[in-house]
Formats: structure tokens, C-alpha cells, sequence
């Protein structure tokens, strides 16, 4: 049985006031922005060069170790900010153009037919909640949640879990896609088969995907070498992509409800249960924000996941002001370096109690 939220309470309705107001007063559109599309420029010519240099340019190891790195930080930044706001149909305005932004993440490996479901909406719609927020699932190998059963080897995951984070991407492309397209579904998220035209974008996107990262590159250079290059672009990339969700997310400070059964009712509104799942950090680091596309503005994104992302550093003053004033507690952490510790703390904690 799906998860039932509590009915709307003012808050709700305050949060979205505030911020139609904010628009109407600035002139600015809640769907993409100048901004927004410089950095995609940015960001295509970043990918283009570290992946030219990769195959062409590079002679010594060292020069390989550099490329792949910048390839790696260069593709984590398109999910981040490209990717993942056509996702969301917030980088334009233009249904079409959000599509083809969405559309990146076949290109950097993943699917993104099965992501909009995974993501936008199974962990949009039920963050933290065991059994339908599929990020919060990782089996046996970690405890990420109190409701998680606890294995004796989960005390050391608080060591053991940042080389896995590195596995992410790779068993992303290799793995979790093809087990999507076999048998859908995410917790008690249902995902429809694709359709014809989603299954030919689906291999299409593999295939070129595939052909870049691999086969291309073997005409050049060693089939070990690009294989070694392979998983090494991958680890990074997988590493970014894990460490900011859990930033955001896997802490003591967020919350992990356990709706109560037989009909799984929550006790809290959708958005009160949205900026308490959720935590924002480092508001102030400008460098980090660009890169990862305001996802350290984390609260202000699942309170408003169709809004381009350069607005929530704007808007985030105004929802924490709606929040006090209806007694929702925000969370934020001042740096990533405290969030991270955050971070490790929980899983210690997790593996131990």
C-alpha cells in the first residue's frame, strides 16, 4: 500500500506564497536562466576538452591519471547541474529542451527513463522512508536507516563504505539499468515498461555510451589501459554522486519515519516531512553550489524540485522563515566538512547501536 500522507496544513500553502511572490516581485521564471545555460556551455566544453585530452593529447601515465580525473569531475558536474534539472523539467521552460537535458544521462551511462522514476519520483515523493525511497536501500551491505536490520559486519561500514561509494557509477552502467529494463518497479513505486521509443533511447544511449567511454578509445590506445582509465573515471564519479545524496540525506538530523502499519499513514504533511527527510549544507560556499547545482540546498530543492537550481541560494531565507514560523524544523549544516562528519558519525552509529 502507498505511503499516506497527513493532509496539507498551512505551512504548505505559506511556503508556496512566499515564493510566488518572491517571482512575481524579481520578474525572474522558475524554469531555467541565464545562468543556468552559460554553466551548461561551461560545463560541455569542460567534458569535450578532458575527454579530447584523454584519447589524443595525453602521452605519460600521469596525463591519463589527470584526464580521466577532469573527465570524471567534468561528467559529475553535467548530472549535477544539466542532467538533473531537465529531470526535473526545471532547466526550461521548453518540455522538448528539458527532455534532451534529461536525456545526459544516457549519455554519461545511466538511463533516464529509469531515473525519473527511481529518483523523481520514489525519492521525491518518499525521502527516508524504508522500503519506497530506493537511495536508502543498499541490501546487506550497509545500515543506513534505524529500521534496517543490523548485521555484525555493518560496525565497520563507517570504514568500509567509501570504496563502495566508488562502485556506484559503474554498477549503474553495467548493472542496475539492465536489471531496471528486465523487471520495473521501485519499492512501491510502479514504473510501466517502456515503450518502443524509450527502449530504442535506452540502447541507443548504451551503445554510445559504451562506444565512448570503450570502444573508441581502444582504436588508440591499449584495451587494459582504457579499461583501467574506465573504472577509475568511474570511481570518482561515483564517489561525487554518492557523498553529496548522503550530504544531504544519511545523517543523524534528518528523519527517518517508520509509517505505521496496516495503512502506512504518516503523521506529518508532504513538505513538513520533506524539509525534515532533508538536510541543506555549506550555503555559503559559492564554488561548491555551482558544481553541484544547488543540491546543497537540498530542502529548498524537494520543497521546489521543478525550480531551476540558481534560485535556491534566493528562496532559501524565505522558506526558513516559513518554517520557523510554523514550528518545522530546517536543518543546515555551515560547511561540507561538518556535514561529512555528520555523515560518518551516523553510519558509526548505526553500525554500532
Amino acid at each position: 500500500m502507498p505511503i499516506q500522507y497527513a493532509p496539507n496544513t498551512p505551512f504548505r500553502a505559506e511556503l508556496e506564497t512566499e515564493v510566488t511572490a518572491y517571482f512575481a516581485s524579481s520578474g525572474l521564471a522558475r524554469q531555467g536562466s541565464a545562468a543556468l545555460r552559460l554553466k551548461a556551455v561551461v560545463l560541455g566544453i569542460w567534458l569535450t576538452l578532458s575527454y579530447v585530452v584523454l584519447l589524443w593529447v595525453a602521452q605519460s601515465t600521469w596525463q591519463f591519471v589527470l584526464a580521466a580525473i577532469s573527465l570524471a569531475v567534468a561528467m559529475a558536474g553535467i548530472g549535477f547541474n544539466i542532467q538533473h534539472d531537465g529531470g526535473h523539467k526545471a532547466f526550461s521552460a521548453s518540455q522538448r529542451l528539458n527532455r534532451a537535458m534529461a536525456f545526459s544521462l544516457d549519455l554519461l551511462g545511466g538511463s533516464s527513463y529509469f531515473w525519473r522514476y527511481k529518483h523523481a519520483v520514489a525519492h521525491h515523493g518518499y525521502p527516508n522512508i524504508v522500503g519506497a525511497d530506493d537511495d536508502i536501500n543498499v541490501g546487506l551491505l550497509a545500515r543506513f536507516t534505524p529500521h534496517d536490520r543490523k548485521r555484525w559486519f555493518h560496525r565497520y561500514q563507517h570504514l568500509y563504505i567509501w570504496p563502495l561509494y566508488a562502485f556506484l557509477a559503474i554498477k549503474w552502467q553495467l548493472i542496475d539499468d539492465f536489471i531496471s529494463l528486465a523487471r520495473p518497479g521501485v519499492g512501491d513505486t510502479t514504473v510501466p515498461r517502456p515503450a518502443k521509443t524509450e527502449r530504442l533511447l535506452f540502447w541507443g544511449g548504451k551503445a554510445l555510451f559504451f562506444f565512448l567511454a570503450l570502444g573508441l578509445p581502444m582504436f588508440f590506445h591499449s584495451p587494459g589501459g582504457v579499461i583501467g582509465l574506465y573504472l577509475l573515471t568511474g570511481a570518482i564519479l561515483g564517489l561525487f554522486l554518492s557523498v553529496v545524496f548522503q550530504l544531504a540525506h544519511c545523517l543523524g538530523e534528518a528523519a527517518f519515519p517508520n509509517p505505521a502499519l496496516p495503512d502506512r499513514r504518516m503523521t506529518v504533511d508532504f513538505a513538513t516531512h520533506q524539509v525534515e527527510a532533508t538536510v541543506d549544507f555549506a550555503p555559503h560556499n559559492r564554488m561548491l553550489t555551482w558544481f553541484i547545482g544547488g543540491l546543497n540546498f537540498q530542502i529548498e530543492h524537494h520543497l521546489f524540485p521543478r525550480m531551476c537550481h540558481t534560485h535556491y541560494p534566493a528562496i532559501t531565507g524565505i522558506v526558513k522563515q516559513v518554517c520557523d514560523r510554523h514550528g518545522v524544523r530546517h536543518t543546515t549544516h555551515a560547511t561540507a566538512r561538518l556535514a561529512l562528519g555528520s555523515h560518518y558519525r551516523w553510519l558509526r552509529a548505526l553500525g554500532r547501536g
